[in-house]
């Protein structure tokens, strides 16, 4: 078995980040007092409206700029949880430094680069991420966030720009013990899901009498399976996939159905229309030039390698 903290260690750390100037306005109209029989009144100060908020997505994306408003000026601030890989950690180039890395990153700098923002990433835990939002302290959320109608009341969602599942997990050597989703419900057993996370869904669904753990860090629920602390969990499938490769002993066990919330979207901002749609225009431009698969394949292949998962000191 590995030695978990070789590679997964937790502390807090921000990237570096490019800069440009964000642009803000908003068009408007001029209204007028109606006519009347009383003596002439003043006429009304012109009122500047912005765009319905369908209008927004009929907008080009230099359309969109000059009323794009961000927590910070000229930039583009997103909260992600680097314990994720693929879509989140920190890589360990041949200096021995890490860098933060995956294909949700790539995707973040593409985005701000599209959108003409300085990227500014904050890393933090993914139960953080979503305080974040709900909060608007930062313009957007990546961390392989599933579109869970539950959290429309603290945040929008984007398009969705990648197509994953979800999966449970046990030891290889236990895999016979979980046939079948049904098999996982038992007293005796433990079994995990990430605070936040709509995997805590699945597993009050699919495990309800079993001891349900759950814990803030993905790679704490793996290090409770490999220490066999826990019996199982519920982790979405390319991540657990990812696991797996420098895991060997883990086991991707079963399918988890879940038709709520497919694939991963982009945590924006509530009610701030301008930039929902100059994202969905990014993704689009993402998907469209190929530039997503490029950031898929570039973060599996970073992520069977040296990684740091979760945060780091200082």
């Amino acid at each position: 078995m590995k030695n978990l903290t070789m590679k997964k260690f937790l502390a807090l750390g921000l990237s570096a980040v490019m800069s440009l100037t964000l642009l803000s306005g908003c068009g408007g109209t001029t209204t007028h007092a109606p006519e009347t029989k009383e003596p002439a009144a003043e006429s009304v100060a012109p009122v500047e409206s912005a765009p319905a908020q369908k209008e927004y997505s009929e907008m080009t994306i230099e359309e969109l700029k000059p009323l794009l408003q961000t927590v910070n000026s000229g930039k583009l601030t997103v909260a992600t949880s680097p314990d994720f890989a693929p879509y989140e950690f920190y890589a360990i180039d041949e200096a021995g430094d890490p860098h933060i890395a995956g294909f949700d990153m790539g995707l973040a700098a593409y985005v701000a680069d599209f959108l003409g923002l300085e990227l500014e990433i904050v890393p933090i835990d993914f139960d953080g991420v979503l305080m974040e939002l709900q909060t608007k302290s930062v313009d957007l959320g990546m961390a392989g966030l599933s579109p869970d109608p539950k959290r429309m009341g603290i945040m929008d969602f984007s398009e969705i720009y990648y197509l994953g599942g979800q999966s449970f997990v046990c030891l290889e050597k236990n895999k016979d013990k979980f046939p079948d989703l049904a098999s996982t419900n038992k007293p005796e057993y433990q079994i995990g899901a990430q605070v936040g996370s709509i995997q805590v869904d699945l597993m009050q669904t699919n495990s309800p009498d079993a001891a349900q753990i759950q814990l803030a860090k993905v790679t704490e629920i793996i290090a409770e399976l490999l220490a066999e602390k826990m019996d199982g969990a519920y982790i979405e499938t390319a991540v657990a996939e990812s696991y797996k490769i420098n895991y060997p002993e883990l086991c991707v066990a079963l399918e988890v159905p879940y038709e709520a919330a497919a694939g991963s979207a982009i945590g924006v901002q509530k009610d701030n229309p301008a930039l929902l749609a100059a994202v969905n225009l990014a993704i689009k431009a993402a998907l469209e030039d190929g530039s997503m698969d490029k950031f898929v394949a570039e973060a599996n292949e970073l992520a069977s390698g040296e990684i740091i998962e979760g945060l780091l000191d200082g």
